[in-house]
């Protein structure tokens, strides 16, 4: 919106005295949240930080991804930044989907689309139940573990089975994702971890795609593997594209389900009799699920802007790198009422958008509900009573941010015969 159309005075966003958030500090993601506060009080939307503007408020996130075609994408500055050109890390950031707009993006994201349906979710619903189950069975035996650990099992092995991969792979696709995931936090300390993560990924798939060419499978449901060989064979992908399209989807699912996973136990393991409700009512672990993603979510985005846009009486300039912390969107007296409680029945007037928003907004967030709502509903089942001294630690705030470590004590329930 012009600010003429308003009447007032436009502002050069570069002229303004914003409030400074330290994202890039490490204390800052132990609690984010103050943080974002006392920077609404100063302005009500806008902020800085080290690497450009932060929008701070929901309704001008929703308002700025209306004009999503005139913002470009980040990743190759973020590869200039890290100094990173011509490394596996730096040419995979410059290759994948999220980096891609208008036509490439579309003819990639139409080709996925089908195979991530709310309807196809919901028929994975039975593999998800099937992994979170036999992952308890070996896990809950222990009576206490590192949740987050435990959870990061999950999404992977989903994956695997979704792509007819040997569970023998996980661990070492595990440490790879996680170092992967550092990417948009853009410190160079994880940049020696991040090279190494996208090489393993890389000779995971490009092995992968090979053994399936020699080995074709006959007389199965064709598998997400098999549906991405055909559109390859009727040439809609490059062997780099169908390679790269297996590291995101593996990669985008990992910290989204994992991270999510554990911070809803956290925000249960004081609520108990909500937890084992989640246990008892399937649908009400639904609404946690949601619920958990209005107060934390774990995702921050981030665009560059190919023109001088002016939004209410601000005149953000061409070039300028813009942030959206979409995990602090809804965490806000503004647009939820007793925004810091955690209240699974709430009406959700301002629905959030831990997903993202624009043309860009996660393919694979329908899996990621049912994978979360499907592993809580069966983990209240089977741990029951948790107790935890809380998070060890927290991953950088800039990229995907969750809990790093959350050890748990509980007692087990029995496992019916």
């Amino acid at each position: 919106m012009d600010a003429a159309e308003e009447g007032m005075p436009m502002q050069q966003a570069a002229d303004l005295d914003l409030p400074y958030l330290t994202m890039d500090e490490d204390a800052f993601a132990a609690d984010p949240f103050p943080h974002f506060a006392a920077a609404r009080a100063q302005h009500p939307w806008l902020a800085r930080w080290t690497l450009g503007y932060v929008v701070t408020d929901y309704k001008a996130m929703r308002d700025l991804f209306a004009t999503e075609d005139r913002m470009g994408m980040l990743y190759d500055n973020i590869v200039e930044i890290m100094d990173a050109k011509g490394t596996p890390w730096g040419n995979f950031q410059q290759r994948h989907m999220l980096n891609m707009s208008g036509m490439p993006h579309k003819r990639i994201r139409d080709i996925l689309a089908p195979s991530f349906t709310p309807r196809q979710a919901n028929n994975h619903r039975p593999l998800m139940r099937e992994v979170i189950t036999g992952l308890l069975d070996e896990w809950a035996p222990k009576q206490s573990f590192d949740f987050e650990e435990f959870a990061s099992y999950f999404p992977i092995t989903v994956m695997c089975r979704l792509i007819g991969a040997s569970p023998d792979v996980i661990p070492g696709l595990r440490s790879a994702m996680e170092a992967i995931g550092l990417s948009t936090s853009m410190d160079p300390r994880w940049l020696p971890a991040m090279q190494e993560g996208v090489v393993t990924m890389e000779n995971f798939v490009d092995g992968l795609i090979a053994d399936r060419r020699a080995n074709p499978r006959s007389g199965e449901e064709p598998d997400l593997l098999d549906l991405l060989l055909e559109t390859q064979g009727g040439g809609g992908l490059s062997d780099r594209e169908l390679a790269d399209i297996l590291i995101f989807l593996f990669v985008a699912g990992y910290d989204t389900s994992k991270n999510m996973l554990t911070l809803t136990m956290w925000e249960l393991l004081e609520r108990p009799e909500m937890y084992r409700r989640c246990a008892e009512d399937h649908a009400f672990a639904r609404s946690v699920v949601e619920e958990a993603f209005r107060i934390h979510s774990t995702t921050s985005s981030q665009r560059v802007l190919k023109e001088d846009i002016v939004y209410r009486d601000v005149l953000l300039e061409k070039d300028a790198i813009v942030w959206f912390p979409l995990s602090v969107a809804t965490h806000d007296p503004r647009y939820a009422d007793h925004f810091e409680s955690f209240d699974p029945e709430r009406q959700q007037k301002n629905p959030h958008i831990g997903f993202g928003l624009g043309a860009h907004i996660c393919l694979g967030q329908y899996i990621a509900r049912a994978q979360i709502h499907e592993g809580l509903h069966l983990i209240a089942q089977r741990i029951l009573n948790p107790r935890s001294s809380g998070p060890q630690g927290y991953r950088p705030f800039p990229g995907t941010w969750g809990l790093r470590g959350l050890p748990v004590e509980f007692d087990v329930a029995e496992v019916p015969a």
